[in-house]
């Protein structure tokens, strides 16, 4: 069966349709009112009052994590932990970081400690989501900074090296587990 063959003004028709559905859109015009403009920041920018919170918006707020998120700022951590992971942040309390040595705080919050402080908080983090029943006895964690941690379980009591985990909160973007101590690299 032989199929017609369009006239040329049909194909002129044709073509002259498809490149104006095609055309770019005129760069001075405005956008729609309901289109979403970029904001000037990362992710952390994002508002949204309805879904729930990522792993910095529970800490920040959390009375508990001050120093924590003095820390993740201080290592320009924030927009990376807003984002979609999934992450798991074994995340110490204040008192965690009251206990180390005088000083040891104020000092890695320098510039010139950034690297360091960067160090440290990436080993409180794994890259997925680690539920506590996940946690399971003699279970080692390569962390961010691709150095190990190990989870034991004994008699009921959770821990990540020596620190341990006493309580776990859900996140939109993984899960937190919070810890008693500060977890230091070996």
């Amino acid at each position: 069966m032989r199929l017609p063959i369009p006239s040329k003004n049909a194909l002129a028709l044709v073509t002259t349709v498809l490149l104006a559905a095609c055309a770019a859109p005129d760069p001075g015009a405005a956008p729609p009112s309901n289109a979403a403009l970029p904001a000037d920041g990362g992710q952390s920018t994002v508002v949204d009052e309805q879904s729930q919170k990522n792993i910095v918006a529970v800490a920040v707020g959390s009375k508990d994590h001050t120093t924590l998120v003095t820390a993740v700022k201080a290592a320009e951590y924030v927009d990376v932990l807003s984002n979609a992971g999934p992450f798991t942040v074994f995340a110490p309390v204040n008192a965690a970081f009251e206990a180390l040595p005088a000083g040891t705080v104020e000092g890695l919050l320098k510039p010139e400690k950034k690297a360091d402080l960067q160090d440290i908080l990436e080993y409180h983090v794994w890259v997925g989501v680690l539920k506590p029943e996940q946690l399971t006895d003699g279970k080692v964690l390569n962390m961010v900074n691709l150095k190990n941690a190990k989870i034991t379980n004994k008699d009921g009591k959770l821990m990540i090296n020596d620190a341990t985990v006493v309580a776990s909160v859900p996140t939109s973007n993984g899960i937190i587990h919070v810890i008693d101590k500060v977890l230091l690299p070996g």
